[in-house]
């Protein structure tokens, strides 16, 4: 008799089914790979508001620095290279916390594998047009006055085997780190704060440009264009992958290669 009042008592099982709460972020196979956290719903535009605030803060003040950067600083290719891959770690793993804490997957960075020889194989068909016309502004924006290095810098001259082992671990390091961060998460932030994909592209461009100041206005100008022009690659393709091939090959040629020819690319 108990059993079957306490039967009685006891909700449908219908009702039990329509008091489950539905999953609030969409699942696909995709996410055991490529989340860090449990599910939760995209952050809001506040929340991603503050989040770029704070990251804009720690990285602005480092990468003015780089105007104020001459010849004459010394220090040395090595550490110069440490620094730069420790900086460009430390930042990659504030951006990954970010995305653990939100729950959001690496796919909305643009880290994508799945066309990965596809993606690799834009990449090295667009690096020649894209360093082309980004040597050729430089070229011309020096010929109207302004200012460009007459020579690579001695803190990115790589000499000796060190030197160069040194820099094959850098430019790696930059290519991917720098590519998720300018590209994947500062696009996705300032899309989401600006609600506007041009206005993404342009603002994380202008971001990537200001690290450069060693290279004189005509390289940072250019190189800001070289920023939109990966900007306008990743959006296309959907993934950073041809981006970050580019990006390699750039630095690849401009340093490593150059300190195997002795200083000649």
């Amino acid at each position: 008799m108990e059993l079957r009042t306490i039967a009685k008592d006891f909700p449908p099982e219908e009702d039990l089914i329509k008091t489950i709460e539905p999953i609030p972020y969409p699942l696909t196979a995709d996410d055991g790979a490529n989340r860090f956290g449990p599910a939760v719903d995209q952050p809001s535009r506040k929340v991603q508001t503050v989040e770029l605030v704070v990251f804009l803060l720690l990285v602005l003040p480092a990468l003015s620095t780089s105007f104020l950067i001459d010849d004459q600083s010394g220090g040395g290719f090595i550490l110069s290279a440490v620094y730069s891959i420790l900086g460009d770690l430390g930042l990659l793993s504030l951006v990954f916390y970010f995305l653990w804490r939100n729950g959001e997957p690496l796919r909305r960075l643009g880290w994508t594998l799945g066309k990965l020889p596809k993606e690799i194989g834009w990449g090295l068909v667009l690096f020649l047009p894209v360093i082309y016309g980004a040597n050729k502004l430089e070229s011309a924006l020096h010929s109207l006055g302004l200012s460009a290095p007459s020579k690579v810098p001695s803190f990115l001259a790589a000499k000796g085997f060190a030197g160069i082992a040194v820099a094959v671990v850098m430019v790696v390091v930059v290519a991917v780190v720098e590519e998720i961060i300018y590209r994947g998460y500062l696009i996705l932030r300032l899309k989401s704060v600006a609600r506007r994909s041009w206005a993404a592209v342009l603002l994380s461009s202008a971001i990537f440009c200001l690290g450069h100041g060693y290279e004189g206005l005509a390289g940072v100008i250019s190189i800001y264009f070289l920023g939109v022009a990966l900007a306008l690659i990743y959006v296309w393709r959907g993934s950073l992958v041809a981006p970050m091939i580019i990006h390699f090959m750039i630095d690849f040629s401009s340093i490593v290669l150059a300190a195997m020819l002795g200083g000649r690319t």
